[in-house]
C-alpha cells in the first residue's frame, strides 16, 4: 500500500485508501469520472458493478474512480496518472476538462487502450483514444430544442444552464440546442433567430455542482421576471430536489401556465419526480448505466485488439407531458 500511495500523488492518495483493494489476479479496467459527487455518475459505477457480478470468472475487474468534486479538475487528470502509473488493463475517461486531459494522455503515451465515456476528448485530440461510449451529445442538445420549440413556437428570451467550461459533451448540447433553435448551423449565441434569444448574464456555469446551480437558477429568475425558457443542459440543479423544488416554488404559477418552461437533461429518480410534480415540462435522458455496463466488454475487446466501432452511442429517452414515457414510472 506504501508503493501505491506514493505513486497516487498527494490528489489521489485519499481516493485510493478509500477505493476497494484491486485484486491480484485480476487485471484492472479502470473507469475514471469526472466527480464522484454527482448521482449520475453513480449510475455509471451501478452499470460496472453490474458487470463485475455477472462476470465473476472474469480475468478482469472493473474499478470504478474519480476525484471527490466534480469541481476538481487537475485532480481527476491526477488519478488518471497515478492510474496509468499504477498499471491497469486499459482506461475510460470522462474528461471533466477536456484539452488538459487530452494533454497529458499525450504525454504519458500509455500503452494501454484508452477510451473515452460519457464526455469525450475535443475533435483535435480523438486519435488518443480508441472509441467514445456515451450519449451523442449533439443529439441530445437537438432534442432538448425541440421539445422547447413545441412549447414556445414563437420562441422567446433563454438562459442556458451549462457545466464545466471546457466538457466537451457540454459544449456539444448547447451547439446542437443552438443550432436547431435558431435554423442554422454553428451559432455562437441565439440573438434573435427563429425568435430566440439568450439573455445577458447567460448562459451560466454550475462546475458540476448542485448548489450552485440551484443558486444560478433563483438568481435568474428573480432578475428576468420574464424569462421564457431555463434550459438545464445538464441535470445538476433537479440532483439537490429539495433546494430544486424550493427554487421552482417561486415560479409555480408561471411553470403551471407554461408562460416559463424548464427543460432538463437526465431523468435519474430525483427528476422524474420533478417532472411529475410539475417542475420541469421535458427530460432528455442518457443512459450512465449502460455505459458503466458496457464499458468493460468494450475494453477487454480493445486489449483483444478487436475492431471496435467509434463511436458507441448509448440512446437518449425523453418525457414530455404528451409522452410521460419512462419518467411516468421512475
Amino acid at each position: 500500500m506504501n508503493k501505491l500511495l506514493a505513486l497516487a500523488g498527494v490528489a489521489g492518495a485519499a481516493l485510493l485508501l478509500s477505493a476497494p483493494a484491486m485484486s491480484q489476479e485480476k487485471q484492472t479496467l479502470a473507469i475514471v469520472v469526472k466527480g464522484l459527487d454527482n448521482p449520475f455518475f453513480e449510475q455509471i459505477n451501478l452499470g460496472c458493478q453490474q458487470w463485475m457480478a455477472e462476470n465473476a470468472d472474469s480475468d478482469y475487474e472493473c474499478f470504478y474512480t474519480g476525484p471527490a468534486s466534480s469541481a476538481d479538475e487537475a485532480g481527476e487528470v491526477q488519478i488518471v496518472d497515478d492510474l496509468l502509473t499504477r498499471g491497469v488493463a486499459a482506461i475510460a475517461i470522462s474528461p471533466s476538462n477536456a484539452p488538459a486531459m487530452a494533454n497529458r494522455i499525450r504525454q504519458i503515451a500509455p500503452d494501454v487502450p484508452v477510451m473515452t465515456i460519457d464526455a469525450d476528448f475535443l475533435e483535435a485530440d480523438r486519435d488518443l483514444r480508441a472509441t467514445y461510449l456515451g450519449t451523442d451529445n449533439y443529439l441530445m442538445g437537438v432534442m432538448m430544442a425541440e421539445q422547447a420549440a413545441m412549447l414556445k413556437p414563437e420562441g422567446g428570451t433563454v438562459c442556458l444552464q451549462l457545466g464545466n467550461v471546457a466538457a466537451d459533451n457540454i459544449n456539444a448540447r448547447a451547439q446542437g440546442f443552438r443550432d436547431t433553435a435558431g435554423g442554422e448551423e454553428g451559432i455562437d449565441r441565439l440573438t434573435g433567430q427563429n425568435g430566440w434569444t439568450e439573455i445577458d448574464g447567460c448562459p451560466v456555469f454550475t462546475n458540476d455542482q448542485a448548489d450552485l446551480a440551484n443558486q444560478q437558477m433563483a438568481d435568474t429568475f428573480i432578475a428576468n421576471p420574464d424569462l421564457d425558457a431555463f434550459i438545464l443542459v445538464g441535470g445538476w440543479a433537479q440532483f439537490a430536489p429539495q433546494a430544486y423544488t424550493q427554487v421552482t416554488d417561486q415560479v409555480m404559477d408561471r411553470l403551471s401556465s407554461g408562460d416559463l418552461i424548464i427543460i432538463a437533461g437526465d431523468t435519474l429518480p430525483p427528476q422524474t419526480q420533478a417532472f411529475r410534480d410539475g417542475r420541469s415540462h421535458a427530460q432528455v435522458g442518457q443512459r450512465p448505466f449502460e455505459m458503466g455496463y458496457r464499458a468493460p466488454d468494450v475494453m477487454i475487446q480493445l486489449i483483444n485488439g478487436e475492431s471496435v466501432e467509434d463511436p458507441l452511442y448509448t440512446g437518449l429517452d425523453v418525457c414530455n407531458a404528451e409522452d410521460p414515457g419512462f419518467c411516468a414510472d421512475n
